[in-house]
């Protein structure tokens, strides 16, 4: 009887662990922001990441990557923003939610999702470390709005960041500006071609940093890590030394 009961127990936190769960929560604006929660460990002092998408695409992007990353020890949520679309068969809802309630949807707009999901982490879930993770357009914009507020987050995880947004009116270092502020560790990567987008703006951080290029060409974005392709293993291990080291 007693065995029966220990593997129930065991059975039943198995199911637990890394379970997605998805949860709506508002932006600044109202706009009902969802996102997909993996909670390995209950214990709210268990490092937390926020992991945002790239362009034209969802949290999706990270179906594979939260359930390895909760193998390393961390809790994750993966936030739908508001400018995307759909990846891996998951739609963008927030998105949905945006033009339903006739919000522009722009890379810009996307900050004022970022903030307030990062806001509503760590007042629900983190109490211990804080890690804002983005892709592509949204790894550039974990830079600037933690290099502006600190408070956000306590490191800084960016697949593929640049300056993208010139043609919507901002300065072409308006990224970099940024950087120069930052003062939690950040870790960049992309694809072996894009080293030059993102140069300039690692290089004026003033603090911890790090970087990985792939000896390969590589990949744009969070999908570097996806398992399908044969050189996800090179970034996975710099992202693991990365995470290791600041924990």
């Amino acid at each position: 009887m007693k065995k029966v009961t220990l593997f129930l127990l065991f059975f039943t936190l198995f199911l637990q662990a890394g379970v997605k769960k998805s949860i709506v929560f508002p932006s600044l604006d109202g706009v009902n922001i969802t996102a997909d929660l993996y909670i390995q460990n209950p214990n709210k002092k268990t490092p937390f990441i926020v992991l945002f998408h790239r362009a034209g695409w969802s949290r999706g992007e990270y179906d594979e990557i939260a359930l390895k990353l909760n193998d390393l020890g961390f809790n994750c949520m993966a936030v739908d923003l508001r400018s995307g679309g759909s990846v891996n068969g998951v739609v963008n809802l927030t998105l949905k939610d945006a033009k339903k309630k006739g919000k522009s949807t722009t890379y810009l707009d996307a900050i004022q999702d970022i903030k307030a999901a990062l806001i509503y982490a760590r007042k629900h879930f983190a109490k211990g470390k804080l890690i804002a993770w983005g892709s592509s357009y949204s790894a550039a914009l974990v830079i600037k709005i933690v290099g502006d507020d600190k408070s956000l987050a306590d490191e800084v995880i960016s697949f593929s960041p640049g300056e993208y947004f010139t043609k919507l009116g901002k300065a072409p270092d308006w990224i970099k500006e940024s950087a120069k502020k930052l003062r939690v560790p950040i870790f960049i990567t992309s694809a072996k071609k894009e080293e030059s987008y993102w140069k300039p703006i690692y290089d004026a951080v003033p603090y911890e940093k790090e970087f990985y290029l792939p000896l390969t060409k590589g990949h744009h974005g969070s999908r570097s890590l996806w398992s399908k392709y044969p050189d996800s293993k090179g970034y996975w291990q710099a992202v693991k030394g990365f995470l290791r080291s600041h924990i």
